[in-house]
C-alpha cells in the first residue's frame, strides 16, 4: 500500500480531475481502514467513505486560497 497521497493543489498539480480526487480518496480510505479491498459486508461503508472523502476534497480544493492575499493601497 502506498504511504503518500499526492498533493492535488496548485502549484504542485495542474488540471486535477475528479478521477485524481477519487484515487486519492480511495488511497486514504484504504490506509485508514487497513483494507485494500473490503469484504462484502464492509463494501457499502467503504464506498460511502470514499465518496465522502472525495466530496470533502473537491470542496477543499475549490475553497482554499493559495499565495499571499493582495494588499489594498493605503
Amino acid at each position: 500500500m502506498c504511504r503518500s497521497i499526492k498533493t492535488l493543489r496548485e502549484p504542485y498539480a495542474e488540471d486535477v480531475t475528479e478521477e485524481d480526487v477519487r484515487a486519492a480518496a480511495l488511497q486514504y480510505v484504504r490506509k485508514i481502514s487497513g483494507f485494500r479491498s473490503p469484504s462484502a459486508r464492509n463494501a457499502a461503508a467503504f464506498d460511502r467513505a470514499v465518496d465522502a472523502v472525495a466530496a470533502a476534497t473537491l470542496e477543499l480544493l475549490a475553497e482554499i486560497q493559495v499565495g499571499r492575499p493582495t494588499r489594498e493601497p493605503a
